[in-house]
């Protein structure tokens, strides 16, 4: 029997078409009516209706005129009415939290970084973190945020968006996200910090052409965020990524961290960074430059870590050899299980390689697997964690007040 496909009902239609516009004004910026009329392929007629409609809904406006039309109403340029909402990104570290706003346009402040240490206690510290939220919004958008997205360590789960720690990074981070949903009647959302990142590199970054791709962290620790086919995966539980905790060979003694100590014999998952994390984060980088008896600066160390990486990046020292065979252990795994096509390697210590490091992991991996792969490194030079946070933040807000994307 023949069927035919059911057509939009016009409220629906509607909706459709709302957000086609609002979109394309968001990548676009200002437009002329006839501009999006060419780009939507809509009628002039429902152009008309659409536009109006948006102004007295208060998501677009008129701004200026454009030079390139007549004077008279085919000059007026629409954009997005960007003082309607803003959102906020906070970015949580091991000891710092970043934060970062922006309209419902997209365009950002200058963020601020608050460091944990001489705050006072933790309690004193989370409630800093609320008034450097509350006083942004209130100083530059007059008006509470509408989502709020906080990037953190640990495994978020997906269904319940509750922060759960991974054992070795602070779970004060929990506490500062209930303190901002007590706080504020805005949409707070909670992602891995990692995948925030992730999300930044596909939008912003190197990533840009793939649909497909994992970014593996090097920075305090390792982590990875995965996109296949266009989506973020968390997995069940929220742990995908977690390739920190993968055993693999430690290359300076030749045994893995399971037969160097027997499970009886390893300290607790607090008092250790396991697996992965325990050869390619911050701490043991910087362990690996000491033997190969490089210069290693004191103070924080993922700083330190990405500028010794970075000196041998450019002599290329026999260090840099090691440290890409040991990384390639972790790209090998998310390799032979995803076949992900590209690994792009982020972190302040992933970015202090560059393609001197990418170059020997793809080399090393290459003599592992079959598999064919590319080695790209981040090219999202700001804060990727708080750029995706914000992002989030902003793909939010702009589902709720233009409508669901189609």
């Amino acid at each position: 029997m023949k069927t035919e496909k059911a057509s939009a009902s016009p409220r629906t239609a509607r909706t459709i078409n709302n957000r086609l516009v609002l979109d394309l004004l968001h990548r676009q910026g200002s437009m002329t009516a006839a501009q999006v009329r060419k780009l939507t392929g809509l009628s002039r007629a429902t152009i008309s209706d659409l536009l109006a409609r948006l102004q007295d809904d208060g998501l677009i406006e008129v701004r200026g005129a454009s030079d390139a039309v007549q004077p008279g109403p085919n000059a007026r340029l629409y954009q997005l009415q960007a003082g309607r909402a803003h959102v906020i990104g906070v970015d949580a570290r091991t000891d710092s939290v970043s934060i970062g706003a922006a309209d419902l346009a997209g365009n950002r402040l200058p963020d601020r970084r608050l460091p944990l240490a001489g705050a006072g206690d933790l309690g004193e510290f989370i409630a800093d973190v609320v008034q450097v939220v509350r006083r942004t919004s209130l100083e530059s958008f007059d008006q509470d945020p509408h989502t709020i997205a906080v990037g953190a360590p640990g495994v978020v789960d997906p269904g319940t968006g509750a922060l759960r720690s991974t054992g070795w990074p602070p779970e004060w981070h929990a506490e500062m996200v209930a303190a901002l949903r007590s706080a504020f009647r805005a949409t707070v959302l909670v992602e891995n910090e990692v995948n925030l990142a992730a999300i930044a590199e596909h939008r912003l970054g190197v990533a840009r052409d793939r649909e497909t791709f994992a970014l593996l962290w090097l920075g305090h620790g390792v982590g990875a965020g995965l996109l296949l086919d266009g989506r973020l995966r968390r997995g069940e539980s929220g742990g995908a990524g977690e390739v920190g905790f993968l055993v693999v060979p430690d290359r300076s003694g030749g045994a893995s961290a399971r037969e160097r100590l027997s499970l009886e014999e390893r300290p607790p998952l607090q008092e250790r960074l396991p697996g992965l994390h325990g050869l390619a984060g911050a701490e043991p980088v910087r362990e690996l430059a000491r033997r190969h008896g490089l210069d290693v600066p004191s103070g924080d160390a993922v700083q330190a870590a990405a500028q010794v990486v970075a000196r041998a990046a450019g002599d290329g020292q026999p260090f840099l050899d090691e440290l890409a065979a040991t990384i390639a252990d972790g790209v090998l795994a998310l390799c032979v299980v995803l076949d992900p096509g590209c690994v792009v390697l982020g972190g302040e210590i992933g970015r202090a390689g560059g393609p001197a490091l990418a170059a020997r992991v793809a080399a090393a991996v290459g003599r592992l697997s079959p598999i064919p792969l590319s080695i790209r490194v981040s090219e999202v030079v700001d804060n990727a964690v708080l750029a995706g946070a914000v992002l989030t933040a902003l793909d939010h807000a702009h589902d709720e007040l233009f409508g669901p994307p189609q």
